[in-house]
């Protein structure tokens, strides 16, 4: 049309949101185990996690590399930046393969990451990083 001008789309489509939403829930979830593993359960809670009573420094590192892993792009991808995207794909792949090892207990994490790797691969959200 003569005159018209260019319109973009400033909100991020519903699978960016809902994307947003769960990994954020999982960095949290994963910054309170770091957390709780530091308390007087942190043996316990270690063992649960690997197997032995004196890896709680190990579960403390790793469930903060994980709240990293998760917040981080989490904070960036309602703001379009396609490195959060990559990383949430890598994530949920990582998600999805650790999860079918540890089956049938690992199968809502299996779910969830497969609807997270779900969410950004479909059109609108490769469009929407694209601009």
């Amino acid at each position: 049309m003569f005159g018209a001008e260019y319109y973009e789309e400033m909100r991020p489509p519903r699978q960016v949101t809902a994307a947003t939403i769960v990994v954020l829930g999982f960095g949290v979830l994963y910054a309170l185990l770091g957390l709780m593993a530091l308390t007087s359960a942190g043996d316990q809670i270690s063992e649960i996690v690997t197997g032995s009573k004196g890896s709680s420094a190990v579960v403390v590192v790793v469930a903060w590399v994980g709240a990293v892993l998760y917040i981080a792009p989490a904070f960036y991808l309602r703001k379009r930046r396609r490195w959060a995207r990559y990383l949430v794909i890598g994530v949920a792949v990582l998600g999805i393969l650790g999860g079918l090892m540890s089956i049938p207990t690992g199968l809502l994490g299996v779910a969830v990451h497969g609807a997270l790797l779900v969410l950004m691969l479909q059109h609108s959200t490769k469009v929407w990083f694209r601009r």
